[in-house]
């Protein structure tokens, strides 16, 4: 396990390789941390995550991409609730993989409050200032500022809940009023993110069938405030072959425009329809 070069004037980060591989292998998503002293980028199409969690203008000027979105694309108004699930969707996918990538990697679990991230949509940008930081006693990085030690991989993994929790609830409190959906249904959708987002990755680092494993571990479907298991299951192919696919806790409401396209894991969704979809020929 390494850490990024400790030299002299120079401000370590426990996360930065992870985001670097993360950038490798998905260049449309880049994290930067922020040094000492830096401040966060504004203006541009940035907005902050506490902004976001405010539900105020800026979740208005954040959602009004996601109506002209669909507008545009699919040539039909949509309902309010559905441009708001989308932007909800577009935010927490990337916004979880900055706690679950690096500890995937190099089981280091950044604490990120709503007010140390900022997201530039339209470039698939995110910056984060990382304060603090759980790691496992073996791992180099307890040497940094803001390391925090804990004992064993349960307790990491009850790490990597709390550190999503505290920054996807602010969000969900800001994007709920407009999604007409309840909170267990709110907090299905961010289950949801967790897993398809890391798993999505883990499959792009050749690593697939070990996120799931370690998803199914993370969430097993009894910790609160989350919703549901990470789902997994395997379908046979046309060649006998194991295709894995999960079952969401929650709706995206693509359905609502084209109800004869619904997504590959979603419950509205058929095995004999997902097993054409996941096959290589589809």
């Amino acid at each position: 396990m390494t850490l990024p070069a400790l030299l002299p004037g120079t401000t370590a980060s426990a996360v930065t390789d992870a985001y670097a591989r993360l950038a490798e292998v998905f260049p449309g998503l880049r994290a930067r941390v922020l040094g000492d002293g830096e401040s966060a980028p504004g203006g541009a199409g940035w907005v902050g995550a506490d902004e976001l969690a405010a539900g105020g203008a800026a979740l208005d000027a954040f959602l009004a991409w996601d109506h002209a979105q669909v507008v545009r694309d699919y040539g039909q108004e949509p309902r309010p609730d559905v441009v708001a699930s989308f932007g909800l969707h577009r935010y927490a996918w990337p916004a979880c993989l900055l706690v679950t990538v690096p500890w995937f990697l190099h089981r280091r679990v950044p604490r990120i409050p709503v007010a140390d991230v900022a997201f530039q949509r339209a470039l698939g940008h995110l910056t984060l200032r990382v304060r603090e930081f759980a790691c496992l006693p073996d791992d180099p990085a307890a040497v940094l500022p803001g390391a925090r030690v804990v004992p064993d991989e349960a307790a990491l993994r009850a790490e990597v809940l709390a550190a999503v929790a505290d920054h996807i609830g602010p969000v969900l409190d800001g994007f709920g009023p407009r999604m007409r959906r309840g909170r267990r249904a709110l907090w299905g959708m961010a289950t949801d993110e967790i897993v398809e987002g890391l798993w999505y990755i883990a499959h792009l680092l050749g690593e697939e069938r070990r996120a799931m494993a370690e998803l199914e571990a993370l969430l097993p479907g009894t910790t609160k405030p989350y919703v549901g298991s990470a789902g997994f299951r395997d379908l046979t192919g046309p060649d006998g072959e194991s295709l894995p696919t999960r079952d969401r806790a929650s709706c995206c409401l693509f359905y609502t425009l084209r109800p004869e396209d619904t997504c590959v894991t979603c419950p509205r969704t058929c095995d004999a329809d997902r097993v054409r979809k996941l096959t290589p020929a589809h």
